[in-house]
């Protein structure tokens, strides 16, 4: 099929001064209002701050590179897109399922529940880095933790309850990799998250979905969303699985990923997983 792929990040990918570039713009601005705050006078706030300032950014990258014609056309044409993580909502706004204000709303709402949920249940992720990827899940398993993220080859995150992340933590060279523990709030994308996951729910029963221009794969399924409200919810509670999306992704015939929003981390890891299927 040819064609692009548009890639937005997930938490973790801010920067001190990824706003720079964007302030003063109509999207920026009429963000900072619907928020009724500014996501990034202190972005050490975590979670609750980082997402819909992360979310803030690659929107304003989206509006910038679509305006970005060529005879009367984009500049590089979008056949799929796909989000890691709460990247996932700047990507269905890129396909036109949601437009700008619902999706920041609900970026807002689900960075809030998730902050709530990581504070009543504390629980924290851990990058096993290298190693062998069944060994690292045999390893999850006997401690009860979760897979929380398939990035690329030789990085996977396990999440759960801080005291047994520490134990995977210790035990990680067992399976031959090197362990990271990450800055943040929670348990992402394990059963911790129940209560976020209830809450978001709520809040995209009340918002309208419209049809994609183009597929979205969700982090899931490592396919296109079929049931964007349903799958939106259960993802809090699920694996990212962006190894497989990736893959997925240039079997659908994409040539080309374009990493929108702040960093470049996406992009590393394009690189590393299709040199490894290559």
């Amino acid at each position: 099929m040819g064609g692009s792929a548009l890639l937005f990040p997930g938490q973790g990918s801010h920067a001190a001064d990824m706003d720079a570039a964007w302030r003063g713009t109509p999207l920026f601005e009429r963000g900072i209002e619907l928020l009724g705050y500014d996501p990034f006078a202190d972005l050490g706030m975590g979670t609750r701050v980082q997402q819909p300032a992360i979310f803030l950014v690659c929107a304003c990258a989206w509006d910038a590179h679509d305006m970005d014609r060529e005879d009367g056309g984009p500049a590089t044409p979008a056949v799929a897109a796909a989000g890691h993580s709460l990247g996932e909502y700047a990507a269905l706004h890129a396909a036109g399922a949601l437009t700008f204000d619902d999706a920041l709303l609900l970026v807002n709402e689900r960075a809030a529940a998730m902050q709530d949920a990581a504070e009543a249940q504390p629980g924290g992720m851990v990058a096993m880095l290298g190693g062998d990827a069944h060994a690292i899940a045999e390893l999850a398993r006997s401690l009860g933790l979760t897979v929380a993220n398939d990035n690329a080859p030789g990085q996977v995150v396990l999440s759960g309850p801080l005291e047994l992340i520490d134990t995977a933590a210790e035990l990680a060279r067992d399976a031959g990799a090197r362990p990271m523990k990450l800055a943040v709030a929670g348990a992402f994308h394990s059963p911790l998250m129940e209560p976020a996951a209830d809450r978001l729910r709520a809040a995209l029963a009340a918002t309208p979905i419209s049809e994609p221009a183009f597929g979205v794969w969700s982090n899931g399924s490592a396919a296109p969303f079929v049931d964007v409200r349903r799958e939106l919810a259960e993802n809090l509670l699920k694996p990212v699985r962006w190894r497989e999306t990736l893959l997925a992704l240039r079997a659908h015939g994409v040539e080309r990923f374009v990493e929108l929003g702040p960093g470049a981390v996406l992009t590393g890891m394009v690189k590393r997983t299709l040199a490894v299927a290559a």
